[in-house]
């Protein structure tokens, strides 16, 4: 720390050395009042419910408005919430896949529906150029 012990020089001019250093305390008292202000907000910030969520190692879906297909048992087939005959899928799916750059696909199939049928629609969904698609299930209870 520098001191200035008066004036300095001949014959009563004055001469005053500058100060070169520079006083932190100030700075650092704001920076710990901020710092306990976010710490005590920070906290509150948060909104919702809180609850324990499960650990997973699948990587987050970022993704627009998936396009809902869904298959029932008695082997009708909706997308979005309109039935589609079999024929018509790849066509109909062509259209949506039009207004997007890429479309994901959330597949929704009864439990009891075959294998095989679950895969000749997804094989039209990859000749259609969905490969972005989703098994929807239910989780155990």
């Amino acid at each position: 720390m520098g001191m200035n012990m008066g004036p300095s020089g001949h014959k009563g001019h004055r001469v005053y050395k500058p100060m070169a250093e520079m006083n932190i305390t100030p700075f650092v008292d704001v920076m710990l009042v901020l710092l306990i202000i976010f710490m005590v907000a920070a906290p509150m910030m948060t909104q919702g419910v809180q609850v324990a969520l499960p650990k997973a190692d699948a990587k987050p879906i970022e993704q627009n408005k998936p396009v809902e297909i869904t298959l029932k048992a008695d082997g009708s087939i909706y997308v979005g919430s309109a039935v589609v005959p079999r024929d018509q899928l790849v066509a109909r799916l062509g259209a949506v896949q039009e207004g997007r750059d890429e479309a994901s696909i959330l597949l929704r199939a009864d439990a009891g529906m075959p294998y095989g049928t679950v895969m000749e629609v997804m094989a039209a969904l990859q000749s259609a150029g969905m490969v972005d698609v989703g098994l929807v299930t239910e989780p155990n209870q």
